[in-house]
């Protein structure tokens, strides 16, 4: 396992005023945040490691002082630190050191429970391989980046039952490679991870043809996991869980968390696959190690302000700068992410297997494994010709139910594990039960 960097720790979480939980993004100091990792002039993976101004070191630094000030300011409620580990491949032929910077809002409950919020902070132009020219990387992914701080800001010293980690990724733009340390840190400390929420390009609302989308987010998920074996495989197409993977259930959800904050302004466009056509983002290698995974995006993009040497032709500017950011949207955005923050760290975990009993039957039996910490279980189902759960069942004192009336075949069924103040987790689908 590659190395882990410890750089600092702090203490117990603090108690703070209810009031503390109205606060809201503030896009004027979001604004700020990416003007500053702007210049640092490049933040390529293989730039300076070393430079106090200039490169992928010195943005780090700064990305962890920000962690220390805020840890400071809510009496060391995040512990702050740096992982690292050595990569080599086709975009460093020569190995490189990627690090990411974490800050850990430990959970009042079983603290390997876990919620992870991640940006990436790298950045690159058109070359790859080009890690002299000024890279601002404002959108892809200062964007993201500022949104992980913020929702630290935002969050520091409320108390979760769940562990909160926010991530700061280096070397996404060379093959997701900070993303891969996370995630097998994640699996070597034991976290069971309840949710990684992935923002790669979140901050502009004019797209390459010049429509303007303020009001809407995609949110990409995998449907099938990227982690089952071909025995699972064939199990959750032969049950019809093509739809709801543990990843599709998280967005889902993150769906529902929208439309019950419509304070928030923005709709979520849960797009149907695991990231846009023919790319790929940080999310992927949670999604490999089973870990419910999903990726936020703006709505529409411009990808003249992508991976673009700064430079004017015919009238056409590249180059991905400040300019072409929308703060007031970047903010709902953050605040859609820390909603669905508080939702999944209050939660209990998922119920680890949901069974269903009904085949030759006009009724459909429903058991499931008990999760510490539940109140009450939530049972949905949905006719198998729609997308979004249509009924529910409150189930308390008891891990079964029969539904009347509800036949197996042509019904989808999962169940929601809830915690005493009402939040839920992500809805486990139902599969066949054991044969006896």
């Amino acid at each position: 396992m590659r190395k882990i960097l410890l750089l600092a720790a702090a203490s117990a979480l603090t108690v703070v005023p209810a009031a503390a939980q109205t606060r809201a993004p503030d896009p004027a100091r979001m604004k700020a945040t990416v003007e500053k990792l702007v210049s640092f002039g490049t933040r390529h993976t293989l730039s300076s490691a070393t430079d106090p101004k200039r490169g992928i070191g010195a943005a780090r630094k700064w990305g962890a002082d920000e962690f220390a000030k805020i840890s400071k300011g809510c009496g060391g409620c995040l512990s702050v630190e740096t992982i690292a580990g050595p990569f080599t491949g086709p975009r460093a032929p020569n190995g490189v050191e990627v690090a990411d910077v974490l800050a850990i809002q430990k959970g009042t409950g079983d603290s390997n429970q876990v919620v992870i919020v991640a940006g990436h902070i790298d950045s690159r132009v058109t070359d790859v391989m080009n890690i002299t020219d000024d890279a601002p990387g404002a959108n892809d992914n200062a964007s993201g980046t500022a949104l992980v701080i913020e929702a630290a800001r935002v969050l520091a010293g409320e108390k979760f039952d769940g562990t909160i980690v926010y991530a700061l990724l280096s070397g996404e733009e060379q093959g997701l490679w900070g993303a891969k340390l996370l995630a097998e840190t994640a699996k070597t400390r034991g976290w069971q991870v309840r949710a990684m929420l992935n923002n790669d390009i979140v901050g502009n609302t004019v797209g390459q043809n010049g429509q303007i989308v303020a009001d809407r987010v995609r949110v990409f998920s995998e449907g099938i996991r990227f982690s089952e074996d071909g025995k699972a495989n064939l199990t959750r197409r032969a049950i019809g869980g093509e739809d709801d993977g543990p990843s599709r259930a998280l967005a889902k959800k993150i769906d529902g968390i929208a439309e019950g904050n419509p304070q928030i302004g923005l709709d979520v466009f849960a797009v149907r696959r695991l990231d846009r056509f023919g790319r790929g983002g940080d999310h992927s290698p949670f999604l490999e190690l089973g870990f419910p995974a999903v990726r936020f995006s703006v709505g529409i993009e411009n990808y003249d302000r992508q991976h673009q040497d700064l430079r004017t032709e015919n009238g056409r500017v590249y180059g991905d700068t400040v300019e072409g950011m929308d703060f007031p949207y970047l903010a709902k955005v953050t605040a859609l992410n820390i909603a669905a923050l508080r939702d999944l760290a209050d939660a209990t975990a998922a119920p680890a297997t949901v069974s269903l009993d009904g085949a030759l039957s006009m009724d459909t039996r429903v058991f499931w494994d008990a999760v510490p910490g539940a109140a009450s279980y939530k049972v949905y189902w949905r006719r198998a010709d729609a997308q979004d759960w249509s009924d529910s069942r409150i189930v308390t004192g008891a891990t079964e139910t029969v539904l009347k009336d509800v036949v197996v075949d042509d019904h989808f069924i999962g169940v929601a594990a809830v915690a005493t103040d009402g939040a839920e987790s992500i809805v486990t689908f139902g599969g066949m039960a054991p044969r006896k």
